[in-house]
């Protein structure tokens, strides 16, 4: 279980740095998306930003545990309130999909580190 939940984390990881990276720099997809959305560029930024924490938290659990559960939390929050985000202007399916895949993988890697969110060291 601990190789599958670096695999998961390490996903994670990278897209997270990612996303997080194109939304703060105004990448024109991620721009995009929040106009369609009605949501404000400043929004996007915010939200990059909070990714980024997220992405710097999955990086520290490497080393402990109850950071990457933490992020996992963080991280799943965040796409869960893009799923609602979405369904609000009833987007397709395929839209969705994306915050679906990630929320369910940031939900195992919380299910994973469950035992260790008591401690963040």
């Amino acid at each position: 279980m601990f190789i599958f939940s670096i695999i998961i984390q390490s996903l994670l990881l990278a897209y997270y740095l990612f996303s997080g990276t194109a939304k703060v720099i105004g990448a024109k997809y991620w721009a995009d998306i929040f106009a369609h959305l009605g949501l404000s560029q400043r929004l996007r930024v915010v939200t990059g930003i909070i990714q980024l924490i997220g992405a710097v938290a999955l990086s520290a659990g490497y080393w402990y545990n109850g950071a990457t559960a933490w992020a996992g939390v963080w991280l799943g929050v965040t796409m869960l309130v893009a799923i609602l985000i979405h369904l609000k202007v009833r987007d397709s399916f395929s839209k969705i999909a994306p915050a679906l895949v990630f929320a369910a993988l940031n939900i195992i890697i919380v299910s994973i580190n469950a035992n260790h969110l008591s401690s963040l060291f």
